[in-house]
């Protein structure tokens, strides 16, 4: 996908993107921790609907369980809204991930984005994801530092994505990574504090 032309009308955009949102705020972390009996995920942790705070339950199927369906709602709005044309796809793609973001059933108070991200990731761009891939697991191996093998995972996104001549991709990635680093503003201040909580501690 290189750069389009951006023929579909407007209203097109719109409802790609309105249906994008929808979609990806559906809180599947919310909803798969009630419906195991273990309650509101938001009351525990960080508060966070996410895989991440799922896990804290100590339920790890559950975590698993979050994450595929986080990711598989960017990826579902991609493939739908791909159907019309390849804007429409990056416009509901870009929906999705605000809407996992900001949904509205939860007062616009959702996660931080990164499953959902891979999720349109995967669709719009493979080579893309599997530069996140590499590079998360890599920083993770070294660091410990989930948080920061996200972040810099993002960092590489986008630039892979240019560098690949994917350019309209690229920038919706590049303005989607932004978003991630300030839905991570706690845990930067507390990598740069060294009191982030590394993969495998507990607490």
């Amino acid at each position: 996908m290189d750069s389009l032309t951006w023929q579909l009308p407007l209203p097109y955009l719109i409802a790609a993107l309105v249906f994008g949102y929808l979609l990806g705020s559906i809180p599947f972390g919310l909803l798969v921790t009630r419906a195991a009996g273990l309650g509101d995920v938001r009351k525990i942790g960080s508060g966070n609907i996410g895989a991440t705070n799922v896990l804290r339950t100590g339920n790890k199927k559950l975590a698993a369980l979050t994450l595929l369906l986080d990711a598989l709602k960017g990826s579902v709005a991609v493939l739908v809204a791909g159907l019309y044309a390849p804007e429409a796809a990056l416009v509901a793609g870009f929906g999705a991930f605000l809407g996992h973001l900001f949904p509205v059933w939860l007062g616009f108070k959702g996660g931080k984005g990164v499953a959902t991200y891979l999720g349109v990731l995967i669709v719009l761009a493979w080579q893309g994801a599997l530069v996140f891939a590499v590079v998360w697991l890599l920083v993770a191996f070294l660091t410990r530092y989930s948080s920061l093998a996200a972040l810099v995972a993002a960092v590489a996104v986008p630039v892979a994505l240019y560098f690949l001549g994917l350019y309209d991709t690229a920038v919706l990635f590049a303005i989607m990574s932004a978003i991630v680093f300030i839905k991570h503003h706690a845990n930067i201040s507390r990598l740069l504090a060294g009191t982030e909580t590394r993969i495998g501690a507990k607490g």
